[in-house]
């Protein structure tokens, strides 16, 4: 009996040193304090999205977006992974993903991060002879679709060379309007991928590539906001202009008569000259060389030694890379543009074939934040299609502060109400089950840490009601207990049979109620997750107190008191 009791005493200390290092402060990596518990987002403020399939025209079939979602939400997953943030909840809600992020400090770049499709392609940079022979059919078009009347007050007329048209950018100075961003490979990488991209566009190569004038009596509303670019292949548009030249080629007629191998892409770098800011727009081939689905590694970013810029390397799969190599050995001495999420965000002429390893430049002005949230997303992969955020909520921390106050408050009530029952009723007996009870609550705050879970206000509901279940459990024992003494049991038989005969009902109350507790944890989400997680601990926690822990306190009890006398109960 001795070496029985000694046992249970030896593994409930253990149990309770435990979790008493569970709940100790942990240090993170930059030397800060981390509570030992996870508040979730309605108790330390955060934010709150709901996302949707972006299938605005209505063209995917049910098993088309099931697929998509099951793909963007672990997308998602892996980029909030490497964003940083700790526990959040990302989970399904039937056609919605719901993403819970808290203790979020730059919610700005953690939206942006979500929303970005991060689709990369590398393209093969064009002459642009195609579109030019396109523009007066593209200019026609416009007009008969807008009407006359609707264009600009003074629009360009009769008789106009296109070269005169488009030498609007030619006192650019060469420095600020070339794109120098390089695609190449780094100085580390190995002998089979050291061929590099270098800058290398000339505005005199693109005057070569206008072909001829294009003239005609009639209006160039399209032609006349273009301006030739640093390379062939690159136009610029005025800022205050791209918004009517996007209207203007969103047009059906017009894209009707946009050449086929072509495709239409803005860059992303903004550069003023003249005192107008300008916006370059490529032709690009409508094929690329690479996807990013080929990229397997990316990053960490890191500066380019030489211009100090942003770059972030990447490596591409063996299949990528032979595709790379293919693709940029035919295309020697010609420019390349890497397009990310349907924007030019970089080109460079191909010195030499490239293979699988090579490095993204940013453009000049874009931080070094910039590149280690490239990295990320392309690391993560891309979103298989465009998503858009329907429902967004902000929760302030001085909220989670007044709910944390009031959960302590409820709990601090409850179980002050719950120990003067017990003692007042159970007297001795109600003493060794509030030590029980303490020991419970260790228990749970312990088992929560322990397993990283996020302790919400509903967890805190939880917690107090799986207080209530423990003390539930002590009252059947008691009870059985006093119906033993009464039938003239002795104090340890009595002792005994109370606890073999609540056993079961014991049993069946918290299995019901774990069950019950594991369903709300598999189809809840948000809250009512929280609650769940909190309310099966504590139900396995209140078993564990109230059938070990309370009868190893009745063994001690019962040995240090004479035999003659009775159990206070």
């Amino acid at each position: 009996m001795f070496a029985t009791l000694k046992w249970r005493v030896g593994m409930i200390i253990t149990l309770l040193v435990l979790c008493g290092f569970a709940l100790l402060p942990k240090e993170g990596p930059d030397g800060e304090r981390i509570p030992p518990l996870n508040l979730g987002l309605d108790l330390q403020g955060g934010m709150h999205l709901a996302l949707e399939i972006d299938d605005s025209d209505d063209t995917l079939a049910g098993d088309v977006v099931d697929d998509a979602i099951e793909r963007t939400l672990t997308t998602i997953r892996n980029r909030i992974d490497e964003f940083g943030v700790r526990e959040p909840q990302i989970q399904r809600a039937g056609n919605r993903i719901i993403v819970e992020l808290a203790g979020i400090q730059d919610r700005d770049r953690a939206r942006a991060i979500v929303e970005r499709t991060a689709f990369m392609e590398f393209k093969i940079v064009t002459d642009g002879a195609a579109l030019i022979q396109a523009l007066p059919r593209m200019d026609r078009a416009v007009v008969n679709e807008i009407g006359e009347e609707n264009l600009q007050r003074t629009p360009i007329t009769t008789d106009v060379d296109l070269t005169q048209i488009l030498e609007g950018a030619a006192a650019v100075d060469s420095q600020q309007a070339t794109p120098v961003d390089t695609v190449g490979a780094p100085e580390t990488a190995a002998p089979d991928s050291a061929a590099a991209i270098v800058p290398g566009p000339d505005s005199a190569q693109a005057a070569d590539t206008v072909d001829s004038p294009v003239t005609g009596a009639e209006l160039r509303p399209l032609t006349a906001l273009l301006s030739q670019g640093q390379i062939a292949g690159e136009f610029f548009v005025a800022e205050q202009d791209v918004p009517t030249v996007e209207r203007y080629l969103a047009l059906e007629s017009v894209q009707a008569l946009v050449p086929r191998e072509v495709a239409l892409h803005w860059g992303v770098e903004q550069f003023a000259a003249g005192g107008t800011s300008y916006r370059p727009l490529y032709v690009l081939d409508s094929e690329p060389l690479l996807t990013g689905e080929f990229l397997q590694d990316a990053g960490p970013a890191n500066r380019d030694p030489t211009f100090n810029r942003p770059i972030v390397p990447f490596e591409t799969t063996r299949r990528g890379a032979r595709l790379f190599e293919r693709g940029t050995s035919r295309h020697v001495n010609d420019n390349m543009a890497i397009v990310l999420d349907g924007r030019v965000q970089s080109y460079a002429v191909i010195r030499s074939t490239l293979s699988r390893r090579a490095q993204i430049e940013l453009a000049p002005g874009a931080s070094f934040q910039e590149a280690q949230d490239l990295a990320l997303v392309l690391r993560a992969g891309a979103l298989p299609m465009p998503i858009r955020i329907v429902e967004e909520r902000s929760v302030g921390p001085s909220l989670g502060a007044d709910s944390i106050r009031q959960g302590r408050m409820a709990f601090i009530i409850g179980v002050i109400a719950v120990v003067v029952v017990m003692i007042g009723y159970y007297h001795l007996s109600g003493v060794l089950a509030v030590t029980a009870m303490t020991g419970y609550v260790v228990f749970v705050l312990g088992g929560l840490a322990g397993l990283d879970a996020t302790l919400t206000l509903p967890g805190i509901a939880g917690l107090i009601l799986s207080v209530g279940m423990a003390v539930d459990a002590n009252v059947l024992i008691f009870e059985r207990i006093r119906e033993e003494l009464d039938a003239g049991k002795t104090p340890r038989t009595a002792v005994e049979a109370g606890f073999a005969n609540a056993l079961s009902a014991i049993v069946d109350a918290n299995l019901t109620t774990l069950i019950t507790g594991i369903i709300l944890f598999q189809f809840g989400t948000g809250p009512v997750r929280g609650f769940a997680v909190t309310l099966c601990i504590g139900i396995l926690a209140s078993f564990f107190s109230a059938i070990y822990v309370t009868r190893t306190l009745f063994m001690i009890y019962l040995n240090r008191r004479g035999a003659s006398e009775s159990v206070s109960i």
